[in-house]
């Protein structure tokens, strides 16, 4: 039975109940790091995507979050140049996924579930985990048959960014469930259309709109914050996110989460919208009488 989600998330928002390793993902040949629970038999894995420019040093917070509630995590350090190849990219979150589900992680005593594996990222990172899942199947853990392509059990995107190629086309070929979430405030061009992705997505999707959020908050470099935007540390969206990441991976086998899934669930600090309504926000679907009216009348 589901819990309420306004009781899981001041929950999720704190540190979970295991203890934390981290590592180098160099033995593999990828610069990055690697994140699990001390222990843990068929966990969860994830492989995390960084935004432009930014690296994973900018996600210790989330990343040491996400193992400490027994996820395990993997986030290569690469393109990080101004020209980033986003299909690279791409390629490199899946290779993240294959050394999680084929490699003892830890001392041996950590093994990953392969019917519960995610891709996540955040801005570039986001929309390259969108082009990634398209290269696999939506995950059915009830059925164990073979399959021809490798399987992702879902899709985390924090506010999405324009890819080449497209985020957006590739999203219409993700047949598991995404967690969509798009800032609540911005900071003047931005450099994505959250809405068009949850819009556009091939299977279901929970598109979440955070309050008091903008499209660079959620990474922890403070200084570059401070130097290049100004949408401050954003402490409280950060510890808001990582709750409803932990709780979209944890409701892969625990319906006490399910709430998580629900593209309908109101969960306070959030707005949600339905397909319905994704689809009347974006430009070309938008009534110019309207627009004009509400011109007026402001």
């Amino acid at each position: 039975m589901a819990d309420n989600a306004k009781n899981l998330v001041p929950r999720l928002e704190k540190r979970g109940p295991h203890r934390v390793l981290v590592g180098e993902l160099d033995f593999a040949g990828i610069p990055g790091r690697i994140y699990t629970p001390a222990e843990g038999k068929a966990i969860a894995g994830v492989a995390f995507g960084h935004d432009w420019r930014v690296g994973v040093d900018a996600y210790h917070g989330t990343l040491r979050h996400l193992a400490s509630w027994g996820i395990a995590v993997a986030a290569p350090d690469t393109e990080r140049g101004l020209l980033p190849n986003h299909r690279g990219f791409a390629s490199d979150l899946e290779s993240c996924l294959q050394i999680l589900s084929g490699v003892r992680l830890g001392v041996g005593n950590i093994t990953v579930d392969p019917s519960k594996l995610f891709f996540a990222g955040h801005g570039m990172g986001a929309g390259a985990a969108i082009l990634a899942a398209t290269g696999r199947a939506a995950a059915e853990p009830a059925k164990k048959r073979y399959r021809d392509r490798p399987t992702v059990a879902g899709v985390i995107a924090v506010h999405p960014s324009d890819t080449a190629p497209s985020c957006y086309q590739a999203a219409r070929h993700v047949q598991a469930p995404g967690l969509v979430l798009a800032p609540g405030r911005t900071l003047g061009i931005e450099a994505g259309e959250p809405e068009r992705v949850a819009a556009l997505w091939g299977g279901e999707a929970v598109f979440r709109r955070i309050d008091k959020a903008s499209s660079t908050g959620f990474h922890e470099k403070v200084i570059r914050k401070f130097l290049t935007t100004n949408s401050g540390l954003e402490l409280a969206a950060q510890d808001f996110i990582r709750a409803l990441m932990t709780g979209f991976v944890l409701a892969e086998d625990d319906k006490h989460y399910a709430a998580f899934r629900d593209p309908e669930a109101e969960i306070k600090k959030s707005q949600v919208m339905s397909r319905g309504e994704l689809f009347e926000s974006l430009p070309e679907f938008a009534d110019p009488i309207d627009a004009v009216n509400k011109a007026l009348r402001a």
